[in-house]
């Protein structure tokens, strides 16, 4: 099934509002895959790639790659296992989010809202496992 899903992947036109059921996660700031189709890319934030780098240009945070997903996870619901690419499948609520465009690929840039853990971007950058990325943080607001 998860196949079939990054088949369907496409980038959100930006200012689009969307719901994403998260199904997958890789790293803290994604892709987060949803179970309608798109990969979220947080928008504003940036965490260390899953083998500790950074990627050039992009703020660099202090802090644990594995820290940084699995808070990603556990903010967008409960874990229960991992997919034959590395992801961690993930049971949450549906979010709503709003794309920013593309991130490079399919994904889409988006800040996203969970019934669980309210502004996913905010949480993130609240809990320094992911450090604000001025450049694509905008306007954007936490409560």
């Amino acid at each position: 099934m998860m196949f079939s899903l990054f088949l369907l992947a496409s980038v959100v036109p930006s200012g689009q509002a969307f719901t994403c059921t998260p199904v997958a996660v890789w790293d803290g700031d994604g892709p987060i895959w949803c179970a309608e189709g798109p990969h979220i890319r947080l928008s504003g934030v940036a965490a260390r790639e899953m083998n500790g780098s950074c990627s050039p240009g992009h703020p660099c945070p202090d802090a644990d790659p594995v820290a940084a997903r699995d808070h990603l996870v556990g903010l967008l619901g409960t874990p229960h296992g991992q997919n034959r690419t590395g992801h961690i499948l993930v049971r949450g609520p549906a979010m709503r989010c709003v794309s920013r465009g593309g991130a490079g690929g399919t994904r889409t840039a988006a800040f996203c809202t969970s019934p669980r853990s309210g502004d996913i971007s905010c949480a993130m950058v609240r809990s320094s496992l992911a450090a604000r990325w001025d450049r694509y943080w905008g306007a954007h607001r936490c409560d």
